[in-house]
Parts: structure tokens; C-alpha cells; sequence
């Protein structure tokens, strides 16, 4: 009797998964678990007050932004928007532009760490 030729051996799988982000992803996962007390206005897409009667005020900040509003201004005009209604708002929803994000602090990053 022959003994049946051995199985052939399988390359252990390694436990650690590389992932790779595109840079907007990578920016995404970093925003998402950073505390964000202050948020610059310019960085903003859009803003979404829900009242407590269920009402949605949406606020396009890109859009104000695009038409020419200095954004010292948008800031100031939110914020008065913001504590005259302080209130009767159940939440506020803060929309990112991760594009804006990266397009800013991206190159500040890489200069601070090219030499590492």
C-alpha cells in the first residue's frame, strides 16, 4: 500500500489586514472620531437645525460661500441665528466638506512629517 502524496501546504494567512484609504477616506475616518468643538466656517457644507416641533432648517454654507459672503460673516450671522432660537432647537447637524479638509491641512501634514 502507498501512502496517498501529501496534501499541498497553504500559506499561513496573516491575521493583519492592510487597508488602503484614498486620502479623502483617510480624512473622513480622522474626522469622524476627533471631538470637533469649533469648526471653521469655511470648512462647512451645510448646516441642519431640527426644531422641536420636527422642523428642518437647512443652511447651505457652501452655497453662501460660492454667492460671496465673507464667512466672518456667515459666522457671526449663525451664531444670532443660532442663540435667538436656542430655545425651541432639538439638534444641530453639521455637515463637513472633507474636501475643503484635506485640500487645507493635507500639505501641512506632509511637510510635517516628510522627514520621518
Amino acid at each position: 500500500m502507498t501512502n496517498p502524496s501529501p496534501s499541498p501546504r497553504k500559506k499561513p494567512r496573516s491575521k493583519l489586514k492592510k487597508i488602503n484609504f484614498s486620502l479623502r477616506d483617510k480624512w473622513k475616518h480622522i474626522l469622524k472620531d476627533v471631538e470637533k468643538k469649533e469648526i471653521p466656517v469655511t470648512f462647512l457644507q451645510a448646516i441642519a437645525v431640527t426644531l422641536i416641533d420636527g422642523t428642518v432648517v437647512d443652511i447651505n454654507i457652501r452655497e453662501l460661500i460660492m454667492a460671496g459672503t465673507d464667512p466672518d460673516d456667515i459666522e457671526i450671522m449663525i451664531d444670532a441665528k443660532l442663540k435667538a432660537l436656542d430655545d425651541i432647537i432639538h439638534d444641530v447637524d453639521f455637515f463637513i466638506s472633507i474636501d475643503d479638509v484635506v485640500k487645507t491641512v493635507q500639505p501641512v501634514t506632509d511637510e510635517l512629517l516628510k522627514d520621518l
